[in-house]
């Protein structure tokens, strides 16, 4: 397992390169660049400003998070064609330094969501929270707004060139299906696919968060089913996912264990985090501790080491601990704490493995 830590770039993050290259067993960073439009072919001298950057500190840039996809191409537009060109310029560019992993997702309009992006807990801490019934009842409109209202840091997920036309996007989608979505995401996967194979890079696919419909629109990487489905769309290891699982997490009905033994040689990168799900559908971001949530990290990280997972993992969200100003989700001190947690249960785990490994030998004399 390789550790990652996600960084959003110098006056965008409140979390600087020399902290990052402090926390026990980070090897490098998971970055992108955030003022890019979605669409645009991204500049080398911009790729190569991030690679120098990290190379001061030690850290690689092997993984990208994300090369958002443009919406002519999940609309399956005609117009799709001259961004999925930029798309695969990108990613032969990104290939020139080095990177392996490109994650990305295919959700319409919005990726991740959240009712509230500070909601306190019990011992003072803030984390991400996801309020059902008011998803239910809310006008998409006034969610973005309460999103977007601090402009210190960008939202990835949220950019503004996108939410300015979410009335046209909504027009534009009204008739889109599922199975519609599903031809699109396929039709990008044969033009994409060749290219990251071509230059070593896999294309890792992360799965919707949270993994249902959200306001009519249809959500494709939700359940071990239909993961399934989108592997075999192209069978190669450039095409995979990013397996989450505070994502999957979220529908108690998904078996992430299972997913992790059944896809192990189709996941590029993992996103581990714990969240607790409440009875009514409600969820709350936690500490990445077992006990402090309903997702089962413990064996989680437990499947990752017994399928000998070498890929690339980081503890993805935290909660706001300590008084941290930070963009939510994304401070300095739980991920951390999260990180250390996760080296614990894998050191752990390596050390099971060699007393059993030394029995056997004792047995064998």
């Amino acid at each position: 397992m390789k550790m990652v830590f996600r960084y959003f770039g110098l006056g965008n993050d409140t979390v600087s390169l020399e902290q990052i290259r402090q926390i026990p067993g980070v090897e490098g960073i998971v970055w992108a660049l955030h003022d890019i439009p979605v669409g645009e072919e991204w500049p080398m001298e911009r790729i190569e400003e991030i690679k120098s950057q990290a190379d001061e500190f030690g850290l690689h840039l092997e993984v990208v998070e994300s090369v958002n996809i443009h919406e002519d191409i999940k609309l399956g537009l005609p117009s799709r064609d001259l961004y999925i060109e930029n798309y695969k310029k990108t990613i032969v560019k990104l290939a020139h330094v080095g990177v392996k992993v490109i994650c990305y997702n295919f959700m319409p309009v919005f990726d991740w969501l959240r009712t509230d992006l500070f909601k306190a807990g019990p011992d003072g801490s803030t984390a991400l929270f996801y309020e059902k019934a008011r998803i239910e009842g809310l006008d998409p409109f006034d969610l973005v707004e309460q999103i977007t209202q601090d402009t210190t840091l960008t939202m990835p997920g949220w950019e503004p060139e996108r939410l300015a036309h979410l009335t046209d996007l909504f027009e534009a989608y009204r008739n889109v299906t599922e199975e519609d979505l599903w031809n699109h995401l396929s039709y990008f996967l044969e033009e994409i696919i060749p290219v990251a194979e071509a230059h070593g890079i896999r294309m890792a696919i992360h799965p919707d968060d949270p993994p249902w419909p959200i306001f009519g629109l249809p959500r494709l990487i939700t359940s071990q089913s239909n993961i399934r489905r989108f592997l075999s769309f192209y069978d190669s290891p450039a095409n995979s996912i990013t397996l989450c699982s505070g994502s999957l997490g979220a529908n108690p009905a998904n078996d992430i264990l299972s997913m992790i033994y059944e896809f192990k040689e189709r996941i590029a990168f993992a996103h581990i985090r714990n969240i607790r799900v409440f009875d009514n559908g409600d969820f709350i971001e936690t500490s990445h501790r077992t006990i402090d949530g309903t997702v089962d990290i413990t064996g989680i990280v437990q499947a990752y080491h017994d399928i000998g997972f070498t890929g690339y993992a980081r503890p993805d969200h935290g909660r706001q601990i300590w008084k941290e100003q930070c963009r939510p989700g994304y401070g300095l001190y739980d991920r951390a704490l999260g990180i250390m947690y996760l080296w614990g249960l894998w050191d752990a785990y390596n050390r099971v493995q060699e007393n059993q490994s030394s029995k056997k030998e004792v047995s064998k004399v």
